[in-house]
């Protein structure tokens, strides 16, 4: 039996500005609703069910693209004033290389922080 990841919640106070947002930024299909959550599917299969809460503890969530994927998105969060991040600490402002790719860190409106990365951590020259 193979094991793949197939959805989490995100806990949000406005789960569709919050679905909207990611799906945009990401340049995905717009959100769908099942149930009580606003849904982001990606493509791999996986989807994050946006749930509006009360209370939302900070998460970090991170997906992987290619090169002009993360010209895309982060053009996309240029354009809308929202600033990327180099590290997860949110000190340096830009992106990094690690890996021989490029990764950047970014906050959603509710205040998860979201990652972009070319490469997967540990995959590049040694």
């Amino acid at each position: 039996m193979s094991v793949a990841f197939n959805h989490t919640i995100v806990s949000t106070r406005d789960q569709d500005a919050g679905a909207r947002f990611l799906a945009d930024v990401l340049g995905l299909a717009a959100p769908t609703r099942f149930g009580p959550f606003s849904v982001v599917a990606l493509p791999d299969g996986a989807a994050l069910d946006y749930l509006d809460s009360d209370e939302v503890h900070p998460q970090h969530y991170a997906f992987l693209v290619s090169e002009a994927e993360f010209d895309a998105v982060t053009d996309r969060l240029r354009e809308r004033g929202v600033p990327i991040y180099a590290d997860p600490g949110h000190r340096r402002s830009g992106h990094n290389t690690h890996d021989g790719g490029r990764g950047a860190y970014f906050d959603s409106p509710e205040g998860h922080n979201l990652e972009v990365l070319t490469r997967p951590y540990g995959s590049g020259p040694a």
